[in-house]
């Protein structure tokens, strides 16, 4: 079985999700290859595939947006699975009390998961790291950050949670027919 991991990132947060991702499912046996969504120029060599992207203002990048919309007959005849790197912070539900994750995630998910017919979605948390920001982005994350309102809702920090995520790539690896590991008690 071979796995596209492919993302989409600014920041780097995402990127360090899908390697994540991609070693796990090796650990469980898989051939999995993990890059940018725009560095992948011909999927069809892919039994299945897990694309992740950033989650800015509600919306995925455009560049995991463009790959599934070209690749979309492929993708809807392989097994796929979305994510998205979102929320930042320590808390988890908002001021609504509703959970950061549900609430967090790309607007158009919904659409999205239905042109290619994706297995599932999950939305984590992310990281914000300012000086990694560049362009447009980093200047209007600059911009914001004058505002104490805003650095309150947007710390910065890693706030990835790797149980959840490695809980959901043996997920992935368990529908996919992976092996499941045996413990080693020698030694």
């Amino acid at each position: 079985m071979k796995v596209l991991v492919a993302y989409a990132s600014k920041s780097g947060f995402t990127k360090g999700i899908a390697e994540f991702i991609g070693q796990g499912l090796r650990g469980r046996g898989m051939t999995a290859d993990v890059g940018e969504v725009s560095a992948v120029h011909d999927a069809r060599d892919y039994d299945a595939f897990v694309i992740g992207s950033a989650v800015y203002m509600f919306h995925w990048a455009k560049e995991a947006k463009r790959f599934l919309s070209q690749n979309g007959p492929l993708l809807e005849s392989r097994p796929v699975w979305l994510f998205s790197s979102g929320p930042v912070g320590t808390k988890t539900t908002d001021a609504k009390g509703r959970n950061l994750l549900e609430v967090s995630g790309p607007n158009d998910i919904d659409d999205l998961r239905q042109s290619i017919k994706s297995r599932d979605h999950k939305t984590f948390f992310g990281g914000l790291d300012g000086s990694r920001l560049k362009g447009a982005t980093g200047l209007v994350y600059r911009m914001m950050r004058r505002s104490e309102a805003a650095r309150e809702a947007m710390p910065e920090g890693d706030f990835r949670d790797w149980k959840e995520i490695e809980a959901w790539a043996n997920g992935i690896a368990d529908a996919l027919g992976a092996p499941v590991p045996v413990p080693d008690h020698s030694g």
